[in-house]
Formats: structure tokens, C-alpha cells, sequence
């Protein structure tokens, strides 16, 4: 857990603040230790920036699951209007 926070430029008690927020769950070692995914430690990187301007922890944990959301919810809009245009091409002449 102190080489994820050193990485991200953060503090324990912050990861295991958002940890306890249920934005991300490590992995635990057979010793006990929390593991992350460069996935986990980007999303706790930006959701630093969010508290580092000012907003609160909760707040900034709740804008990291929306822009996820929406981020997969474009990805799937993408990907319908891919398979449309495929199944139903346009004549263009």
C-alpha cells in the first residue's frame, strides 16, 4: 500500500479512505498486504485531483463512478451504432 500511494502521489490513509468508499477493492496478499490494479491506482490518481480542488471525498468518489458510467454507456451507444449502420448501410450515390 506505501509504494501505491508514493506512485500516485497520495497518502495510505487516503487510499484506505476510498477503499472504505467501495470505489476499489484491492487485492490482498497471503500476508495481509492490499494489491492494486494500474486500473485502482489511476482511478484513485483522479479522484486525488477531484479532492485536491476542493471537493470532498464522497462527491469525488460518486464523479468517478458516473464518468464511468457514461464512458461505458458511450462505448455501447458506439458499438449499436456500428452493428445499425452495418445491418442497414446507407445508399449513398
Amino acid at each position: 500500500m506505501g509504494r501505491a500511494a508514493e506512485m500516485i502521489g497520495t497518502t495510505q490513509s487516503f487510499l484506505r479512505a476510498i477503499g472504505e468508499a467501495r470505489l476499489i477493492t484491492p487485492l490482498r496478499s497471503e500476508g495481509g498486504h492490499r494489491r492494486y490494479y494500474r486500473y485502482q491506482l489511476r482511478i484513485a490518481s483522479r479522484v486525488g485531483e477531484l479532492v485536491d480542488q476542493g471537493t470532498p471525498i464522497e462527491a469525488a468518489c460518486r464523479i468517478i463512478i458516473l464518468e464511468d458510467q457514461l464512458e461505458e454507456a458511450q462505448r455501447i451507444n458506439a458499438e449499436h451504432r456500428r452493428t445499425t449502420e452495418t445491418a442497414h448501410p446507407t445508399n449513398a450515390a
